[in-house]
């Protein structure tokens, strides 16, 4: 079936599942003599692999050591598919025997039926946010063949459940475990992490995605976008239940003349417009904001039906995350990336 390939020139299909041998990613259309090795895709994965997430982190153990398969020879890519793959170890199916005949509220479960006439019931299967490896991974890639063109991309964590801020003092998004680049904040965030963990409960929040260095002209109007792309791509991860470019909804209160971004010698006097104008990048930064759901596994009690449409009471055990913050901003830059490779390597077509 289709709905499985990102991409239209820097070309991503992922493939596996949660419990299935492995995970990972092919990659088309990556141009040849791109240095790469393992390292610079493992750095990535290391942020988003199971049991790095902090306080919010799930008890599972995963080292998601990358393999390079293919398309890669003497460090160097080589035009063709590169292949990799990350192999499971630390799964725990039997922990889902007893869901096996039950729709989980929030999950995928009753709508994948729905679609393919059956489920790997164990840990979400391809809906699980262990699909999301594959992405990181392909991520990387695109992040050394950005780097190139001096585009880099960073994300942190503006809002986890009621708490929320806007100071964005980068250096510190590494002085805690939530990638907050506000301390202060981030203590209240992980203590109230704490007191929702106690409850049986989860958190969503907010993530912010910077791009640094996009040349202007990138993007593929009418129906192909820039800004529609990376709406496209962020809202693809499972987890990811809105988008904001710019100011995003925060103008539809503004008035034409405070949306607007003044034009100078100098260049924009402000970014309403999050770097990106008709769909087309205006060389400015561009900044994405995302909407994170709370993880829908929770321990306390949910009302739900089983295959039979029986009702049945749930509460879901097993080993899970309490927000998916801050393992998903690594997703976030990897979607934020592969958009960008892949509208770069367009755009080079034409220009």
């Amino acid at each position: 079936m289709a709905g499985n390939t990102f991409g239209s020139v820097f070309r991503v299909t992922t493939w596996g599942e949660s419990h299935g041998p492995a995970v990972g990613a092919t990659i088309d259309g990556c141009p040849p003599g791109l240095a790469l090795s393992p390292a610079d895709i493992q750095a990535e994965l290391e942020r988003r692999r199971p049991g790095k997430g902090g306080p919010a982190a799930s008890p599972r153990k995963e080292p998601d050591t990358v393999q390079i398969l293919s398309g890669v020879f003497k460090g160097k890519t080589t035009g063709t598919p590169i292949a990799l793959a990350v192999f499971n170890q630390d799964a725990m199916s039997k922990s889902y025997d007893k869901l096996k005949d039950i729709f989980r509220p929030g999950h995928g479960d009753i709508t994948y039926l729905a679609k393919y006439g059956l489920r790997d019931h164990r840990g979400g299967g391809r809906a699980s946010a262990r699909e999301t490896a594959g992405r990181v991974a392909a991520g990387a890639v695109a992040k050394q063949l950005l780097s190139l063109h001096g585009i880099t991309i960073i994300a942190y964590t503006v809002a986890l459940g009621e708490i929320t801020t806007a100071r964005r003092h980068l250096g510190e998004i590494n002085d805690n475990p939530l990638c907050c680049p506000d301390n202060e904040a981030a203590a209240r965030m992980i203590s109230h992490l704490e007191t929702v963990r106690q409850e049986g409960d989860t958190l969503g929040g907010i993530v912010e995605i910077v791009a640094t260095g996009c040349p202007a002209g990138l993007g593929e109007p009418v129906f192909e976008k820039l800004d529609a792309a990376l709406a496209s791509a962020l809202m693809s991860i499972g987890a990811v239940k809105g988008v904001e470019i710019g100011a995003g909804f925060a103008a539809a209160a503004m008035r034409g003349s405070e949306n607007n971004d003044v034009i100078l010698p100098a260049g924009f006097a402000s970014n309403n417009a999050g770097g990106i104008l008709a769909g087309i990048s205006n060389g400015d930064t561009i900044v994405t904001r995302v909407a994170v759901k709370p993880i829908p596994s929770i321990s306390k009690e949910q009302q739900t039906i089983n295959l039979a449409h029986e009702p049945v009471t749930v509460s879901i055990g097993g080993r899970h995350d309490i927000s998916a913050i801050p393992r998903i901003i690594p997703v976030c830059e990897a979607m934020v990336a592969l958009t960008l490779a892949d509208h770069l390597l367009r755009q080079k077509a034409i220009a």
